[in-house]
């Protein structure tokens, strides 16, 4: 089973498919507007035939969560991508947060910084909680999951680096992109791998087998500190193939298109355009400008 979030000139609906194959149902009545409201159900379960099919050509795509409590990003858990930012394996998981506004859906535009031209793709698997809970134990931990997505996790990387603290390069409005799809767990025979292409030629490759903090342990550790609730987010890492260990680096830049491979899933594909100009003309900027002086 999985599920997304699009919109229409009436609104949001909550959308359910079998697989790829099948035709796609409006379960927006049965989450009540909500897609936060289904993921506790046993999706896999689901009796569609009750609910209407819809044409997904007449959706705009949405992050299948558009307002997640959570957004949890786990830095530096391949060994492939720690060793080539030539950063040891830690103890305890990195762990940052996200914005929701930092995410757009699937063909949505990602914006690049216009004062900064170091954005920079990061493919990930994403883990989606279904049940939530407090102190989790790592050998319940998967009970919990509603199922996977993926993430363009992106960073700005000249402003990642300012500080030991990733959050400024990580939180720049509409950078990243998710979805398109929730995928239940029961559609996995092996650990789900991300594949990330930049203008059709692949950059990255690594699947939930790679990880120095596995799954189950990453839920542990989160909830240890947060209690997770449905709809929640994790953001599981990057493998190794990032622009900016290229030599020379590669950035995005406008006109490239960024795909990302949920493998024998979906795809997540977004263009890369330049940030508005009048963006620094938004009132709510010029606000901020005018506190810090």
């Amino acid at each position: 089973m999985r599920l997304a979030t699009v919109q229409s000139s009436t609104g949001r609906h909550v959308i359910a498919q079998r697989d790829a194959t099948q035709p796609a149902h409006d379960i927006t009545a049965l989450a009540q507007g909500d897609i936060k409201h289904v993921l506790p159900l046993d999706l896999a379960g689901l009796n569609l035939v009750r609910y209407p099919v819809v044409d997904l050509g007449s959706f705009t795509w949405l992050p299948p969560v558009p307002e997640p409590r959570r957004i949890i990003c786990i830095g530096l858990n391949y060994r492939t991508h720690a060793a080539e930012v030539r950063k040891d394996a830690t103890k305890w998981p990195t762990v940052f947060t996200r914005f929701p506004s930092t995410f757009v859906g699937h063909e949505a535009a990602l914006l690049r910084p216009d004062i900064s031209d170091t954005l920079d793709w990061e493919g990930e698997v994403v883990v989606v909680i279904g049940r939530g809970g407090r102190r989790i134990h790592a050998e319940h931990a998967l009970d919990h999951i509603a199922g996977y997505s993926i993430m363009g996790e992106n960073s700005v990387r000249e402003f990642q680096l300012h500080t030991a603290q990733a959050a400024p390069g990580k939180n720049w409005d509409s950078s990243g992109s998710w979805g398109p799809w929730i995928v239940s767990p029961d559609a996995f025979q092996a650990p789900p791998e991300v594949i990330t292409r930049l203008n059709g030629v692949e950059k990255q490759r690594g699947n939930l087998g790679d990880l120095v903090f596995d799954v189950p342990t990453l839920i542990e550790y989160v909830s240890t500190w947060t209690a997770l609730e449905p709809g929640d987010v994790i953001a599981t890492g990057t493998p190794a193939g990032i622009g900016h260990r290229e030599s020379p680096p590669r950035y995005l830049q406008p006109g490239d298109e960024l795909t990302i491979e949920l493998a024998g899933q979906f795809t997540l594909t977004n263009p890369v355009v330049n940030e508005p100009s009048d963006l620094a003309a938004h009132p709510n900027t010029r606000q901020s400008e005018e506190a810090l002086r």
